[in-house]
């Protein structure tokens, strides 16, 4: 059974940065696609970043440029760095790992980033 907490969030001023973290039990982290999603109050949760076991990496346009998602397999650890935070990244962020062989997917419970205008 996979568990995943996140960690990392806070609050901060826009243009500041954060480095959010996902601790990942279970065997299959460095084989399965993690990704990271965000909900903001009153909307839909939305993908962010997504990074494939083998590295490969996709971005919401919104974040493209400013937001690097990456893995650390030996440690079972996602990690987000957002650099030039914008008022509308402000949301709950949760970690998600995908097991593509049933389609299951594993959520967080989320860390809430506030970026101050």
């Amino acid at each position: 059974q996979v568990h995943l907490v996140e960690s990392g969030g806070g609050t901060v001023q826009v243009g500041g940065s954060l480095r959010l973290s996902c601790a990942a039990s279970g065997s299959g982290f460095s084989r399965h696609p993690m990704a990271w999603y965000r909900q903001a109050p009153g909307k839909q949760r939305d993908l962010v970043a997504r990074i494939t076991g083998g590295g490969t990496t996709t971005y919401a346009d919104s974040v493209k440029g400013r937001f690097t998602i990456s893995r650390d397999n030996a440690k079972n650890t996602l990690y987000l760095q957002m650099n030039n935070l914008k008022p509308e990244d402000t949301a709950v962020y949760y970690c998600n790992e995908h097991n593509p062989t049933y389609g299951y997917d594993y959520w967080g419970q989320g860390t809430q980033v506030t970026v101050s205008s």
